[in-house]
């Protein structure tokens, strides 16, 4: 596990750093993009008792996987190495009692640590994801494809403006959990071929449109 978290770190850090070079410095809110997911993530679970709701599962877990990136940035605010924060996420792991929480008060509970801490609690992540019905290679999986989605994003305009979300009327998230599911994750190019499938599919269904 502790090689997944040093690779999942490596890679918010490679990414964070294409958006602001010196991203740690700039003590960005990410605990406030952290509860704000958690917000999207109940709308897609539900929490209206006066209609009739289905939590849309898949929505729920892809946000679980957005707040995970904002969570792994918010853990480098104290300026320590990629090793050590992972040594630290297994230590929270570790002393913590599964609270056996459904999806929503998991989500309550992540949210109210980080508006009360301004930070970020892995346990209580764990707690979230485990009550999604995502285990720790399912997250690992999905978290190595959307960091490579977010760099197709910046590749190809995000930033400016120009970039296309919504591909032949599906959105680009959508899009990647239905090519990952077919691809071999446990390839040691896994990366480099989820971004060649995207960039495939964003010229088919994008670019000669």
């Amino acid at each position: 596990m502790k090689q997944a978290l040093v690779n999942m770190l490596a890679m918010q850090h490679r990414m964070n750093t294409r958006v602001h070079e010196n991203w740690v410095e700039q003590d960005f809110e990410w605990y406030r993009a952290a509860w704000i997911e958690c917000g999207e993530l109940i709308e897609h679970y539900g929490y209206k008792w006066w209609k009739k709701q289905v939590p849309d599962i898949e929505q729920v877990r892809l946000e679980v996987i957005d707040i995970w990136h904002f969570g792994l940035s918010a853990l480098f605010a104290d300026g320590k190495s990629v090793d050590q924060i992972a040594d630290d996420i297994l230590a929270d792991l570790v002393g913590h009692q599964p609270s056996g929480l459904g999806v929503r008060e998991a989500t309550e509970e992540l949210a109210l640590h980080c508006l009360q801490t301004k930070g970020f609690s892995p346990s209580r992540f764990r707690d979230l994801m485990t009550a999604a019905g995502l285990d720790f290679d399912s997250l690992y999986t999905a978290y190595v494809g959307k960091n490579v989605l977010n760099f197709f994003r910046q590749d190809n305009g995000y930033k400016d403006g120009s970039y296309v979300k919504n591909w032949d009327g599906r959105e680009d998230n959508e899009h990647l959990s239905e090519l990952v599911a077919v691809m071999d994750h446990s390839a040691a190019d896994f990366a480099d071929q989820v971004y060649a499938v995207l960039a495939d599919r964003y010229a088919e269904l994008v670019l000669t449109r």
